[in-house]
């Protein structure tokens, strides 16, 4: 164990006691005495720390169930709900700390000044910093020594508080005064609040304790209970000092009624500095976590190094005291400071959801020697996230947006880790309920596309897997289906080629489920698959597929396709002798034969591929050949009617042939489409003959969608 590691009662309880007891306890106390009165005051500091001790005990449960290293609370939250969450919390929790230290050597300077007027107060400040920033550069332990000191002025403060006397004859106001000078309870517990919300000090030193799991909880409990005595005591001696009009209108009440005021001052300066020192520490090793997850880009690499005996996270340490002068010379941070608030309450309240998640999933994992009941973690995030529109609505959607916003960045960047979350397990458990709810898919109106693609290996037949993508993007579900030979792969192999499949679509940002099997040929493993697979009522409804270039598999493919029809699966054949254009203008041309069976489904693929973001714009025209004038009006006529009723927009292109050639009339109108879309008769024993004449009545067509729908589903009223 390493000696120059920190123990409970200077790594946890100290900064955690000292950023609690700060400057709203002697500068605000006194007013929010006297607008609530005795009760009030004791009411509002009960709900309070009540809400931080909640997520204490969330704290508690998770720091128990592991090792808790460098990063506090982003630490906690990433490895439970993953690191885009964590990071999305973790980068805001590190600016909010960084700018409270700011926050504080203003409000040390401001309080020095107002003393000592011949100061310049930012001259206080930027010395102040460089100060502090010292001592943290180059040893912890001298800091938390430093905070020792400063414990023992507010201790020294709290004493001539309690022997000083009344400064006017008065009795204990139990409600403050009176309604119409007063401000509201709610407004007053939002000012007090931040009062109790210093646990995250201590939290944010995990990774230099030497036994986290125990200090933390430990260090956490004995810093809110005694947090929560003193400021349970000192409602009574003020009220019973000052009548609540004089605790209103004086902040500095305290230094009257002390016995040595010069005691307050110091106990103020000790407070501000205490406070300052504490993000100060916490806010660089909460970067150096961030760097170590790769969530700080990796040109910042060199802020994950710890250096000493003490692991000291230097680089981090310098670039917060460069942000704190820049926020301490530009001035005033007033503006933003109900954010930062914001961005530490959220924290607490992804903490209490973390806890609940965990225990109510019952994950084998999470086993914590500190057990907590969901229920109470849920009460907590519900009061952080109340408080958050109590304190400041207006900073509160604020600080949701940028969370938000880094969530969204950091999910773009599709970080890996190698460690589990429990996000697995909860998506696992809300699987399990809506698979017990749902339905098999009967009713034509709850239809969406459950695509089974057999692609082999996904490079050699990439079309067919983003054609797929393209069609279930929002819609519906795709599997990529890979057939093995039994003979060259074993068993054994087959999770490492599933998982070799995944990750390369993962890549590729393609959302898709995998499912690899071994089979003696791909044909009898195709129709082996199209049977098993799947789970409850979500199983394949439709297969997408390539053709076949081998004349010896013609009669096994064409077996194949009757077998996937007579299983009641659409089947959708991408012939596709050229790439198709993923994000330009794309021209389809859907041949037409009516709406019943493969003119419903045609219709139904065309309507997803126009309304799809995977193509940037798709145009649709339904085109078909009669043999005179006459039906050509009519023709027309019906189809308007068609896409008038079914609201697509499709235009539609009728052709008049004498002589009856369709596939002449075909290849020549359609030469130019990206993609032609034709129906196949219903597969029979005589399928593969009548699918080879197909393909070489429609050879000069580069790019075409074979459709066959099956007979179980009623595409018309989808459309309709």
């Amino acid at each position: 164990m390493n000696n120059k590691k920190l123990g409970t009662f200077g790594g946890v309880f100290t900064p955690s006691i000292l950023t609690i007891l700060g400057v709203i306890m002697y500068l605000r106390f006194g007013w929010v005495v006297g607008n609530v009165g005795l009760i009030g005051t004791l009411l509002i500091v009960t709900l309070s720390t009540a809400i931080t001790f909640l997520t204490s005990l969330s704290i508690a449960s998770i720091s128990t169930n592991t090792q808790v290293k460098a990063g506090g609370a982003y630490y906690m939250i990433s490895r439970s709900l993953g690191v885009e969450i964590g990071g999305a919390l973790g980068i805001p929790l590190y600016l909010a700390q960084t700018l409270s230290v700011a926050l504080y050597i203003m409000g040390f300077a401001e309080s020095l000044v107002a003393i000592f007027p011949a100061l310049n107060i930012k001259v206080v400040g930027i010395v102040s910093t460089l100060a502090l920033g010292g001592l943290a550069l180059f040893s912890t332990k001298a800091t938390i020594k430093a905070q020792y000191v400063i414990l023992f002025v507010i201790a020294l403060s709290l004493l001539s508080l309690l022997f000083g006397g009344a400064i006017e004859n008065s009795s204990i106001e139990m409600w403050g005064v009176p309604a119409a000078k007063s401000v509201g309870f709610w407004q007053v517990f939002a000012v007090f609040f931040p009062a109790v919300t210093g646990i995250m000090a201590g939290v944010n030193m995990s990774g230099d304790l030497k036994n986290a799991s125990r200090s933390i909880p430990k260090g956490t409990f004995l810093a809110v209970g005694t947090g929560y005595l003193i400021y349970m005591a000192l409602p009574i001696i003020l009220a019973s000092r000052a009548d609540a009009s004089t605790l209103v209108s004086d902040p500095l009440i305290m230094r009257r009624i002390a016995l040595w005021g010069g005691a307050i001052l110091l106990g103020v300066w000790g407070a501000s500095l205490s406070s300052a020192v504490g993000s100060l520490l916490g806010a660089p090793r909460v970067l150096q976590a961030l760097t170590r997850d790769n969530v700080v880009p990796r040109k910042f690499s060199f802020l994950a190094s710890g250096y000493g005996e003490e692991g000291i996270p230097r680089g981090g340490t310098i670039v917060t005291i460069i942000i704190t002068l820049v926020s301490v010379i530009l001035g005033d941070l007033n503006a933003i400071a109900p954010v930062l608030t914001m961005f530490f309450l959220a924290t607490y309240g992804i903490l209490n959801v973390t806890a609940g998640i965990e225990r109510f999933l019952k994950s084998p994992s999470f086993r914590p020697k500190f057990k907590v009941h969901w229920g109470f973690s849920v009460i907590g995030a519900i009061g952080c996230i109340s408080v958050m529109f109590l304190i400041h609505a207006v900073a509160t959607v604020l600080a949701i947006v940028f969370i938000v916003g880094v969530l969204v960045w950091l999910r773009r960047r599709r970080l890996k880790t190698t460690w589990g979350d429990v996000r697995n397990g909860m998506l696992l458990q809300i699987a399990r309920f809506v698979l017990l709810k749902v339905k098999p898919m009967d009713d034509a109106k709850s239809w969406r596309p459950n695509i089974l693609v057999f692609s082999g290996a996904p490079m050699k037949r990439w079309h067919l897997i983003d054609f797929a993508s393209g069609l279930a993007q929002e819609k519906g579900l795709f599997t990529v289906a890979t057939i093995l030979p039994e003979e060259k792969v074993a068993q054994d192999k087959i999770y490492q080629y599933e998982k070799q499949i995944r990750d390369y679509l993962f890549d590729k940002n393609i959302r898709s489920l995998v499912r690899v099997v071994r089979a003696q040929d791909p044909f009898s493993g195709a129709r082996y698959l199209s049977n098993a697979y799947g789970l409850g009522p979500l199983v394949p409804n439709t297969i997408l597929l390539g053709d076949t270039t081998d004349v010896s598999h013609h009669e096994s493919y064409a077996g194949m396709i009757t077998h996937f029809y007579q299983s009641r699966k659409n089947v959708i054949i991408l012939k596709d002798d050229q790439p198709l254009p993923s994000r330009n203008k794309i021209n389809v041309d859907l041949w037409w034969g009516g709406l019943q069976g493969n003119g419903g489904l045609m219709m139904v693929l065309a309507y997803m591929m126009q309304n799809s973001p995977h193509w940037q714009q798709v145009s649709v025209t339904i085109k078909m050949v009669v043999s005179s004038e006459k039906a050509a009006a009519e023709a027309r006529k019906n189809i308007d009617n068609l896409l008038a009723s079914i609201r697509v927009e499709f235009r539609r292109k009728i052709l008049v042939s004498e002589k009856g050639d369709f596939f002449k009339t075909l290849s020549v109108d359609s030469q130019d489409a990206d993609l032609v879309l034709c129906g196949l008769k219903k597969p029979d024993n005589e399928f593969a003959e009548y699918f080879e004449d197909l393909k070489q009545k429609t050879a000069t067509i580069p790019r075409k969608l074979f459709v066959v729908a099956s007979h179980d589903i009623a595409f018309k009223e989808i459309l309709s």
